[in-house]
């Protein structure tokens, strides 16, 4: 992919809740291979709008793009889908009863394959198959994808409150990530297939590539909740990077660290973008690590996008310092 190409592309997104507009109508591009914050004062909207992007909460207006294909769209017209519900049933119900009639069956026997015929075919509804999403989509059913949905395409985040499996080790927290790339299912896991085990040792080799990656490959057999701070902020990126994202979002990553620590932060930021080739925006309230590492930056003010640009142009841009400071400071006064 073309590096000036956007990977991610934000327009007019917006997401309220009920009366309280908490992003507004921002537009947003990302480079493929860049490396861009998103910053503001406290409750501008910034995890806001990670959790739109990465599926948590669908917009209320606008759309998401993620390499040309729609990530998010306000869900619209989904009292339709109640109506293809209820002709999913009906038809395999039908269905179930033609087939249990059509073999002489008792008619008690007709009704359970009747049953279990609409029971399936509702389940592989409530899995939201291509076949269904492509039958919602022509009736007008648009909803954004869910966030088990945008993992698979390529999106992978770190949260502002460190999210870990704490009484898991750190191999086993990343292993967990691995697993939204596997193809074994339940009955592989029960019965403890051959194509499970093999599986499961490629999940921890790759796993143990990725905590050496971030410095933590001698701690892969402690407990997360045993780790240093730093360390489990680490962890959590490893295990973001395990589902193998095209694009990576850190929220806060560097948020309660020391110097030292954060400086770490910095450099694995910019080992991982280059290592494993995947497009970083990151939420930063320290201005050492937006300003030492972002490409670009764009500013949020009470969930509008007031500034977007280089560094340099961000640190003397007049509605920035506004609202970081205040009217006073922006003037000069």
């Amino acid at each position: 992919m073309n590096k000036s190409s956007p990977v991610l592309e934000l327009k007019g997104v917006g997401r309220s809740f009920g009366g309280l507009i908490a992003v507004n109508s921002v537009d947003l591009e990302v480079a493929a291979g860049s490396i861009t914050s998103i910053i503001g004062p406290n409750g501008a909207g910034k995890t806001t709008l990670f959790n739109v992007i990465s599926g948590l909460y669908a917009p209320t207006r606008g759309e998401i793009m993620l390499n040309g294909v729609v990530l998010a769209t306000p869900d619209h017209k989904t009292e339709r889908e109640a109506l293809v519900w209820a002709a999913v049933a009906v038809t395999g119900s039908v269905l179930g009863a033609v087939a249990g009639l059509a073999i002489d069956a008792p008619a008690g026997l007709a009704g359970v394959g009747a049953i279990v015929s609409s029971g399936g075919i509702l389940l592989a509804a409530v899995a939201r198959p291509s076949w269904y999403t492509r039958l919602c989509s022509r009736l007008g059913i648009r909803r954004s994808a869910r966030p088990n949905d945008v993992v698979f395409l390529g999106v992978a985040r770190t949260f502002q409150n460190i999210r870990l499996f704490k009484e898991m080790s750190a191999l086993e927290n990343v292993m967990v990530g691995t697993h939204a790339r596997t193809e074994v299912g339940l009955f592989d896991a029960l019965l403890n297939t051959r194509r499970f085990r093999q599986t499961e040792s490629a999940s921890e080799t790759q796993a143990l590539t990725l905590l050496e990656a971030v410095g933590l490959q001698k701690q892969a057999n402690v407990a997360a909740k045993n780790l240093a701070y730093g360390d489990q902020r680490k962890l959590e990126v490893a295990r973001a990077l395990a589902s193998q994202p095209k694009l990576l979002l850190l929220d806060e990553p560097a948020a309660g660290m020391n110097p030292a620590e954060t400086e770490q932060m910095i450099e694995l930021i910019k080992s991982i973008r280059d290592k494993f080739g995947v497009t970083v925006v990151l939420i930063e309230h320290d201005m050492r690590v937006v300003m030492g590492i972002s490409e670009k930056i764009a500013v949020l003010d009470h969930g509008e996008k007031i500034a977007e640009g280089t560094p340099l142009e961000i640190r003397s841009n007049p509605r920035v310092i506004e609202a970081y400071l205040g009217r006073g400071a922006a003037t000069g006064a």
